[in-house]
């Protein structure tokens, strides 16, 4: 039926022409953000997906930095408890000098005078090993550190404190020792070499410990790069596919106007009815 209140063909090609639009827009937007799925309406379920594990980067980006964070104090504690055993090696050899006996008192008083002097140092280093406001071997952080170990922090890696001041457990030389006789030297070496050993033992776990952390966050590392890898392949756009697309639709755009102004120009030749 010719009619002019009606145009089928024209219909038909606004709602293909319409729908070429709406495709190119997605893509144009594929390209610009780079994601295939860059929001729920894409698709809900993959979309919820990519978010969880997105929270899970997150996360891990978190624990690397409190493991970063605990490696960094139990290294400064490592290193003052290195400069302390080094101190006490020094100790030893000015108290076996003093525990000669052929030596005259002068010589002696100086041998104590270093001694005092290297001993004094131990506290200072003791004091000042501290990284962030903790400090692993002055016997003030009590149950020693935690850092997070997974995304959800319900697990964490601890690592003991170790004392190692004057007079403690580790360290058993007292704050005040000092020699004056070839008998008082003799009795603080035995002291010392204990002391060495107790130090060498508590070394000996805060390194195992800093290796523990290191190790870890290697893991969380790779860790996260396997889900930001994931996250990629469920929503990020195959560019060159989205290319080759942009420029089918281009095309089919064209078309479909050219197709619309044909339909549309069809009701004009009713008009030759009447001539």
């Amino acid at each position: 039926m010719a009619t002019i209140n009606t145009n089928p063909g024209a219909m038909i090609a606004l709602q293909n022409l319409n729908q070429t639009n709406k495709d190119l827009q997605q893509v144009q937007q594929r390209i610009n953000t780079g994601l295939a799925i860059s929001s729920a309406k894409d698709n809900g379920g993959v979309f919820a997906i990519a978010q969880s594990m997105r929270a899970d980067v997150a996360g891990y980006s978190a624990v690397g930095q409190s493991l970063d964070l605990a490696q960094s104090t139990v290294d400064v504690a490592l290193a003052a408890g290195e400069a302390i055993s080094d101190l006490l090696v020094e100790m030893k050899e000015k108290t076996l000098a003093g525990a000669d006996s052929s030596l005259d008192t002068a010589s002696r008083s100086a041998l104590n005078e270093d001694f005092k002097a290297l001993r004094d140092q131990i506290s200072t280093i003791v004091d000042n090993a501290e990284f962030n406001g903790t400090n692993l071997i002055n016997g003030t952080q009590t149950g020693g550190i935690s850092a997070l170990a997974n995304a959800d922090g319900s697990n964490t890696l601890d690592i003991d404190q170790e004392v190692m001041s004057l007079g403690g457990t580790n360290v058993t030389v007292a704050a005040t020792a000092s020699f004056d006789t070839a008998a008082a030297a003799s009795g603080l070496v035995a002291t010392i070499e204990t002391s060495l050993d107790n130090l060498n033992t508590a070394l000996a776990k805060l390194g195992t410990g800093s290796k523990s952390l290191e190790v870890h966050k290697s893991f969380v590392g790779k860790l996260s790069d396997a889900l930001e890898k994931g996250i990629g392949n469920l929503v990020d756009a195959d560019l060159a596919k989205e290319s080759a697309r942009l420029q089918s639709l281009q095309v089919k755009q064209q078309l479909g106007t050219q197709a619309l102004s044909i339909a549309n120009s069809a009701p004009s030749s009713i008009l030759g009815y009447f001539r």
